[in-house]
């Protein structure tokens, strides 16, 4: 081997091995943004990095995740999601619909990953086959789902015919979802109260409105505003040793008598998906937009003990999991 060749060898070896380090560096490696209405206690964000490294993505190692939180202000969303602009994120993932809207407003190249909510309903997709925008994503049909929770509370108490009914109006869509509620009502001869809640001094008057009425039992229509709330909701509604249906899981982990809904964790899980398919290049134009495919019923018998309530058997055998 010649002096030249030897030093060419060594040379393309060094350069190799700087390509390498260098690809290694944190500035070079895809910036994804995260998205919270919430605050940094998030339940399911670990569902979504588990998701992640299913498919070969470490945080810190070969992706850097960027977190941004409301901490529960709707109106703090669009300067959040400015911020992950300028952090250079090639990605933003959200975790409600109203989130996706105000990224949505700050930028129209950057792909938007949802995680929960109706692109259709509020026009963020022309179509669930073909988004044919930047948002893309799983999706939550909660009209849908608001009929099979008012059926499970039927079965369950078929005497308490006065339902309560907590929705509010500034999530997109929700005008339809308390109308498609109210049909579904009538069919199963149950006399819907429904009341608006935007605010935490809202909830308390609901509350009250609820027993001068002489209401029954509850059901929450689906928002991010309730789950910001769930906790002062279920410690209310066992006050007032009303029997209640919620929207997902974690009212009923909070002490709430049932939940129905998609499982939430699979949706983060998923939308680690959708992220490692951009990253390698697709579009989310051309991403098709995915329904739930999980779905569990929860009851807690703490709760119905403590209300007073008998959940009856035909009922229990059909939950996916029993708190006792």
């Amino acid at each position: 081997m010649t002096k030249k060749i030897l030093i060419r060898l060594l040379a393309t070896h060094f350069l190799l091995i700087c390509s390498f380090a260098d690809a290694q560096q944190p500035g070079k490696l895809p910036r994804v943004g995260v998205l919270f209405i919430g605050g940094k206690d998030q339940p399911h964000l670990e569902s979504f990095k588990q998701g992640l490294r299913d498919l070969g993505y470490v945080e810190g190692k070969n992706i850097i995740l960027v977190y941004r939180y409301a901490d529960g202000k709707e109106e703090r969303l669009a300067d959040l999601a400015a911020e992950l602009v300028s952090e250079k994120v090639v990605i933003i993932v959200t975790t409600a619909a109203i989130s996706a809207l105000a990224a949505r407003r700050v930028t129209q190249t950057i792909p938007i990953v949802m995680t929960t909510g109706n692109p259709l309903a509020i026009g963020l997709a022309d179509s669930l086959a073909k988004p044919g925008g930047n948002v893309t994503g799983l999706s939550v049909m909660p009209s849908d789902l608001t009929v099979k929770r008012l059926e499970l509370l039927k079965e369950s108490f078929p005497k308490r015919i006065r339902v309560a009914a907590l929705w509010n109006l500034r999530e997109r869509g929700a005008e339809t979802q308390i109308k498609e509620t109210q049909e579904a009502a009538k069919v199963l001869s149950l006399r819907l109260h429904p009341l608006e809640i935007k605010s935490a001094d809202d909830i308390d008057r609901a509350f009250a409105a609820m027993t001068k009425a002489r209401d029954q039992a509850i059901i929450i229509l689906t928002s991010p505003f309730a789950t910001l709330n769930s906790k002062r909701i279920v410690e209310l509604a066992l006050k007032h040793r009303l029997p209640g249906i919620y929207p997902t899981r974690q009212f009923v982990e909070e002490g709430g008598l049932m939940a129905y809904g998609p499982l939430i964790s699979d949706l983060y899980r998923r939308a680690a998906t959708y992220v490692d398919k951009i990253l390698k290049g697709r579009t989310p134009a051309d991403l098709p937009i995915e329904q739930p495919m999980r779905f569990d019923f929860i009851v807690n018998l703490n709760a119905a003990k403590q209300i007073g309530v008998t959940v009856p058997p035909n009922v229990l055998v059909r939950a996916d999991k029993v708190i006792r």
